[in-house]
């Protein structure tokens, strides 16, 4: 078979893809691309056998049908110190053989039997639950709730963000057991209940390749694949098994203690203020008394402290909480919008933080996190 393409288009495609790609596979054939050229339309496949990420493209000029397995590396190294230009590619289906000629050269591969390639895997028709996406809001849901995934060997559930569907909404939650988020969208509905847990590496490709979508998402799902359908990429993953935690049980209701602060300020000076943290603990204590927030952190190891005072809006009574600041930071750093409400009961109980104003009215976002013992 023959093929003709563009050496950024191709490029391009293949970078998106390759993320899939695994430095350690359990089988050589997933070192490699599958390429599937039929009538014109090339579609190429990367896959872990957990998570498979399918792209297509037309190609205008083509002679001849067929599937081979190109080495990935290689190729995208190669397709890297391309400029702009059409490629040849001339691959021999019998002897494996492939030639990518430029306009001043060729480069020769050998590929493997396509055949080799895992056999996708399917959704049972009698189990499937559909539902459309608008890619922007599918985007907001991952990247809001991305970073406060857990990496825990012990409890698989909390390595990735639960997707719940309701026929009103639906909520994305993550939690590492010290951070939770919880983000709803009121624009997207299922006709059913149902929920599913997106493991992490799916959603970071999901959240790369979504800000180029334009078009809606479809999702199709049963108890252990999802299919995401976008306009040029088509992402399959296993999902993972078992139940999340009853996230809603641990976000205090009643938090008479409100403060309402500029994000970038309070961010900033936790920033510097956590550099005096002793190292191990992470920890800055929050002072609050009456439209004041004093935030300081010490290392007695090291004899050096820090403390700065901020003004916020706070009629509350006088509290001390402590938080540990590495986590504090990634919390507002994912918070879009100049102020912020802490919420907070009691300095034995989650703070619960939210931006002042959401973005859309069709959101809302909760991000919470659980406090550290202050010793006084």
């Amino acid at each position: 078979m023959k093929f003709i393409i563009s050496s950024t288009d191709l490029l391009s495609h293949l970078q998106a893809i390759s993320r899939v790609i695994s430095t350690k596979n359990s089988l050589p054939i997933l070192d490699n691309f599958l390429f599937q050229l039929n009538n014109g339309i090339l579609v190429i496949t990367a896959s872990d056998l957990e998570t498979t990420m399918i792209t297509s493209l037309t190609i205008e000029n083509s002679d001849g049908n067929g599937t081979i397995a190109i080495p990935a590396k290689i190729l995208i190294d190669t397709l890297k110190e391309f400029p702009e230009q059409p490629l040849t590619f001339d691959v021999n289906l019998d002897s494996l053989g492939i030639d990518i000629v430029s306009e001043n050269g060729k480069f020769s591969i050998v590929g493997k039997p396509g055949i080799d390639f895992p056999v996708l895997q399917v959704l049972k028709e009698d189990r499937i639950t559909e539902v459309t996406f608008p890619a922007d809001s599918l985007y907001k849901g991952i990247n809001r709730t991305l970073f406060a995934t857990a990496d825990d060997e012990l409890r698989p559930v909390m390595n990735g963000i639960l997707i719940e569907l309701r026929p009103d909404q639906v909520t994305f939650v993550s939690s590492d057991a010290h951070k939770l988020v919880r983000y709803r969208r009121k624009d997207i509905t299922s006709e059913n209940d149902s929920s599913f847990i997106l493991p992490k590496k799916p959603a970071n490709l999901l959240k790369n390749i979504l800000p180029r979508e334009e078009n809606d998402v479809n999702l199709a799902f049963d108890e252990k694949n999802a299919i995401f359908t976008l306009s040029e990429y088509k992402l399959i993953c296993r999902l993972v098994e078992g139940n999340y935690p009853a996230y809603e049980s641990v976000i205090p209701k009643n938090n008479p203690n409100r403060v309402f602060i500029n994000r970038v300020l309070f961010l900033n000076t936790l920033r510097r203020v956590s550099v005096y943290s002793n190292q191990a603990s992470n920890l800055v204590k929050l002072q609050l008394n009456a439209n004041q927030l004093v935030v300081s952190a010490q290392d007695i190891d090291y004899s050096i402290s820090a403390v700065e005072k901020l003004n916020c809006q706070y009629g509350g009574d006088h509290m001390e909480i402590g938080f540990k600041s590495l986590f504090l930071i990634d919390i507002l750093s994912n918070i879009v919008g100049e102020e912020v409400i802490v919420e907070l009961a009691d300095p034995t109980r989650a703070g619960i933080l939210l931006p002042k104003e959401e973005e859309s009215e069709d959101e809302t976002l909760l991000m919470l996190l659980m406090p550290m013992m202050i010793n006084t």
